[in-house]
C-alpha cells in the first residue's frame, strides 16, 4: 500500500454536529453516512403565520441532511463540501406532529455530490417536499 492509500484509509469520516439553526429547529439525526442521512424535526416551533409548517424550515432541514452526506463523503478524501445549488418542490404541508428528511446520494464524485432529499410526515408518511442539493468538493 502506498502512502496516499494509507493516509486515505486512516482518515476519520466527519461526524454530524448540529449547528445553531439545526438546534433551534429541533433537528435530531437518526442515521448518518455519505449515501444516506435521516433526521427528524418537529412541526411545533417551525410554523409560519398561517399555522402550517414553514417551507423555509423544510428547506433548512433538507439542505442540512443533503450537505451532511456531502461533507461525510468529502471527509473521506480529506476535503470539505459547500452547497452550490438547491431546489425544492413543496407538495403539501402539516400543522402538527413531526417530519422526517431522508437524503439519498445520487452522485458522489471527486468534485461534486448530488443528493435527493424527501421529507415526509411521520403520522401518515405523506410526502411533503422533494429536494435536490448539489455540493462542490474543495
Amino acid at each position: 500500500m502506498n502512502e496516499a492509500q494509507e493516509s486515505s484509509t486512516q482518515r476519520e469520516l466527519w461526524k454530524i454536529t448540529l449547528g445553531e439553526l439545526d438546534e433551534k429547529l429541533g433537528v435530531k439525526v437518526l442515521e448518518e453516512s455519505a449515501t444516506r442521512v435521516v433526521a427528524t424535526m418537529p412541526v411545533a416551533g417551525n410554523r409560519q403565520s398561517l399555522g402550517l409548517l414553514h417551507g423555509g424550515a423544510m428547506l433548512a432541514l433538507g439542505e442540512a441532511v443533503g450537505s451532511w452526506g456531502a461533507v461525510i463523503h468529502a471527509s473521506s478524501m480529506g476535503k470539505l463540501a459547500v452547497g452550490v445549488d438547491v431546489n425544492a418542490t413543496h407538495h403539501k404541508s402539516s400543522k402538527d406532529g413531526s417530519v422526517t428528511a431522508t437524503s439519498s446520494a445520487i452522485h458522489l464524485g471527486r468534485s461534486l455530490t448530488t443528493h435527493e432529499v424527501v421529507i415526509t410526515h411521520n403520522d401518515d408518511g405523506a410526502r411533503l417536499c422533494t429536494m435536490r442539493i448539489t455540493n462542490f468538493i474543495k
